[in-house]
């Protein structure tokens, strides 16, 4: 085999750097001394010089995106506009895609007029947001489908996993770290991108009365955010990991990026029922009837998130705070069908690639929906039961004559038993 491969070699030019031959690559440039160069490292090394501040790129030129030239007036989408977007993928959350459209349009818009004449006297504050629901409501798809609208790097974090610096875990600037990744190491894409911080209840302080003790993993994580959310330069560690002096470092403005925070923040409830109900009795609130005991999330106020843990100086640096209802009934059916990507269309689609034409029953697709709601998971409920109900048919279909099948209620309701008391045996 060696020797076949250099025949080829000498048969055919091959980039001097990479070793790909020229029928592997779009264009393979020649010099004085015979040497070579494919695009490809051609394309490596510009990439380089521009992280490296080497050079600046060059508007139009390849290699440069609409996030590293930045938005202008026509690009930019209106709200009306994002909601429209956010609807084809997202059923139901009128009042938090709304809320979101705006904060986003205001921040991009903020961005594209930090050149300009008015910026010198009036400087527009960035609109972090903060998202709170419970589980499964939709708080990642709405941020993972606001950066496919907007085209810009986008990472997703857990907050569970951060420390403060110097302790077992992850820095935060690792966040800044992923995002760098998630551009294609492009500093001026990365400087303007979004990053979604999930769970971020799970960092909140346990009393009200600020640690005593060193508490890395909650109100540290904190206290580290603060900067970045509010806009610093950042050392970052292109390829992650834990720092060292010899290691290469990427300066990152963070005054440009997009925070969005998600929590269930379990429990809250409580805190603003006692909030609203502090003044119910004698001459206070004449409006007490008037309140949605079953979705209190919807009079969520910063003092509530100030209140479950979270300190006083981050919460401020998240001014839009928004809430998702917990899905109805009625949701919970349209998110089967209904969206882009909606569960069945998924599954449909993966058995017309084996030639299978798969259709559901409505009385199967009921089925779904009530076990969903029974285990309270929300839209991440209705796959988990939907793959316990598919996973045979899964495994059998691809190797059958089958040309088409179709899911009764029956057949659902079969599936996800024996699978439910597979689990259960599994457990004791």
């Amino acid at each position: 085999m060696a020797k076949t491969n250099s025949k080829q070699t000498r048969k055919e030019p091959y980039c001097s750097f990479c070793g790909r031959s020229k029928s592997d690559v779009e264009i393979l440039f020649q010099g004085v001394d015979g040497a070579t160069i494919c695009n490809d490292c051609i394309e490596v090394g510009y990439t380089s010089l521009v992280n490296n501040n080497i050079i600046t790129p060059k508007e139009g030129q390849r290699g440069t995106t609409k996030t590293a030239a930045g938005f202008t007036p026509d690009k930019l989408l209106k709200p009306a506009q994002i909601k429209e977007f956010l609807d084809t993928y997202i059923i139901g959350q009128d009042s938090a895609k709304r809320s979101i459209a705006v904060a986003v349009y205001n921040h991009y818009k903020r961005l594209i007029g930090t050149n300009s004449e008015q910026a010198a006297q009036v400087e527009i504050d960035k609109s972090n947001i903060i998202l709170v629901g419970p589980t499964g409501t939709g708080k990642t798809l709405i941020a993972r489908t606001i950066a496919r609208l907007l085209e810009v790097p986008f990472t997703i974090v857990d907050a569970t996993v951060l420390t403060q610096a110097g302790y077992v875990g992850e820095d935060v600037e690792s966040i800044l770290s992923r995002l760098y990744q998630a551009s294609g190491y492009n500093l001026e894409a990365t400087q303007r991108g979004i990053i979604f911080i999930d769970e971020i209840d799970k960092i909140a302080r346990k009393g009200n009365n600020p640690s005593i003790t060193r508490d890395v993993s909650g109100e540290g994580v904190q206290q580290a955010l603060l900067k970045i959310l509010e806009g610093t330069i950042v050392n970052v560690a292109p390829e992650g990991g834990r720092k060292h002096p010899e290691q290469k470092f990427v300066q990152v403005d963070t005054r440009n990026i997009l925070f969005i925070c998600g929590g269930a923040f379990d429990g809250i409830e409580k805190r603003i029922a006692q909030r609203l109900n502090t003044r119910a009795i004698g001459y206070g609130r004449a409006v007490g009837a008037d309140i949605d005991r079953e979705n209190m999330l919807r009079y969520v106020q910063p003092q509530d998130i100030k209140s479950y843990g979270l300190i006083p100086e981050l919460v401020g640096r998240l001014p839009v705070i928004t809430h998702l209802e917990p899905l109805s009934r009625e949701v919970l059916r349209n998110i089967l069908t209904e969206p882009k990507n909606a569960i069945v269309r998924q599954y449909q689609h993966l058995f017309k690639m084996d030639g299978i034409e798969l259709t559901f029953e409505d009385e199967a697709l009921d089925y779904i929906v009530d076990k969903a709601v029974e285990f309270t998971l929300g839209a991440r409920g209705l796959r988990s039961i939907c793959e316990a109900v598919m996973k045979d048919l899964m495994f059998d279909a691809p190797s059958s004559d089958l040309k088409s099948f179709v899911v009764t209620k029956q057949y659902a309701e079969q599936k996800f038993e024996a699978s439910a008391s597979t689990l259960t045996k599994q457990g004791e």
